[in-house]
């Protein structure tokens, strides 16, 4: 993989170094990018350039197209991104379901598969679908990511309430089915790598909070995550924000937890789950007294304030099921964090964006583990949206 530089082998570094930036400049290039066009963007030379590009080629990760426009001489060969071979597996891994989807390399879904299971059938059926997968693609894949609600440090799941997991080692698991690297990635640390890298402009420094069943946060610097030292940074669902009388009893057994008042099961009752559209979250919405939104609006914009106060983002993302509550509840969420306290300034609070493909953050983390590059926006503005 070109990702995998080895310390002790400086030249074989700095060839893979070279190959990264050779095969970003074909991502961004949509089609039109030549060997001297990568040859002039990194300052090599037009033979070193040439070898790249064979190599690239031969590794079967683009492919030569078109001709390109003449400029006077003879006309140059076209590079693009090989979307005929490598795939990457994407898992979203939820507590009563899981959507498993292969990419190409440039971003689009060939195949997507949904499985419904119980606590007790999860791992099995689970096993199931990764071992077909591992037979019908087995000689494609090139990397695979799982996405799921809980901490992770790439390998393992440290902790999962809503899966019922602790120091469960899935990474090994799901590496010996299949076969390739595997990695573990918070889901909403994945929804906002997603949210981030379709922005044609760079996003800066962003705080971004999941509402649904659970309550989750991630930081964002121009699309990179901004983790902890321990794994455990935006884990602000149980943090207690309410007290006295107002505080509610949270599943986790603590009383006044941001999710017990914010959560759209909070807000919405039992019958919510993270599996539902936003239609069917809309017609849960309407008859939810607002009183019961406004307090979740409330006890959200105390961690905002608190949380813009601590990290001076440029702006506060809120993604999740909760969009579906339309601009009323962000309404009261602003209305409530809209004061200035002594030396803090007014951050910008907004929807993500929605629509996007399900697949993107933790196929982009599988990528850049894998190839060392980023999917651009213009690559994304072609993948399917309706989140299936």
């Amino acid at each position: 993989m070109l990702n995998s530089d080895d310390v002790l082998d400086t030249q074989g570094s700095v060839r893979r170094a070279n190959l990264r930036r050779a095969l970003q400049l074909v991502f961004r290039g949509r089609g039109v990018q030549t060997r001297a066009g990568i040859a002039r963007a990194t300052g090599l030379t037009a033979a070193t350039a040439s070898s790249l590009v064979a190599e690239l080629i031969d590794s079967r990760l683009i492919v030569e197209g078109a001709q390109a426009a003449s400029t006077g001489g003879k006309r140059a060969t076209t590079l693009s991104v090989d979307a005929a071979h490598h795939l990457i597996l994407v898992m979203v891994i939820r507590p009563t379901d899981a959507r498993l989807a292969l990419l190409v390399l440039d971003s689009a879904e060939i195949d997507v598969r949904t499985i419904a299971y119980s606590a007790e059938s999860r791992d099995r059926k689970l096993d199931e679908a990764v071992q077909a997968i591992a037979v019908d693609y087995g000689e494609r894949l090139l990397v695979a990511a799982a996405q799921l609600p809980g901490t992770t440090d790439g390998r393992k799941v440290l902790e999962s309430v809503q899966l019922g997991w602790s120091d469960v080692p899935l990474a090994d698991r799901l590496e010996a089915a299949l076969g390739v690297p595997v990695l573990l990635v918070n889901d909403v640390d994945a929804e906002a790598i997603a949210e981030a890298v379709g922005e044609v402009q760079s996003p800066g420094y962003r705080l971004f909070v999941h509402i649904g069943v659970g309550i989750g946060a991630a930081v964002t610097i121009d699309g990179q995550l901004a983790p902890g030292p321990r794994d455990r940074a935006g884990e602000i669902g149980h943090v207690q924000v309410e007290f006295g009388e107002q505080a509610r009893l949270c599943r986790c057994g603590r009383r006044g937890c941001l999710e017990s008042a914010s959560s759209m099961t909070a807000m919405l009752g039992e019958d919510f789950t993270d599996a539902m559209g936003e239609g069917e979250v809309t017609v849960l919405a309407r008859a939810v007294d607002d009183v019961i939104i406004a307090e979740g609006a409330r006890a959200l914009a105390r961690t905002v304030k608190l949380a813009s106060a601590l990290l001076d983002p440029t702006e506060v993302v809120v993604g999740g099921p909760v969009r579906a509550l339309g601009e009323r509840f962000l309404d009261l969420v602003r209305e409530e964090a809209d004061y200035l306290a002594t030396g803090t300034t007014s951050v910008p609070v907004r929807y993500a964006r929605g629509g996007t493909n399900p697949s993107i953050g933790a196929g982009q983390l599988a990528l850049s583990s894998a190839l060392g590059v980023q999917w651009s926006a213009e690559q994304l503005s072609g993948t399917g949206a309706d989140g299936s």
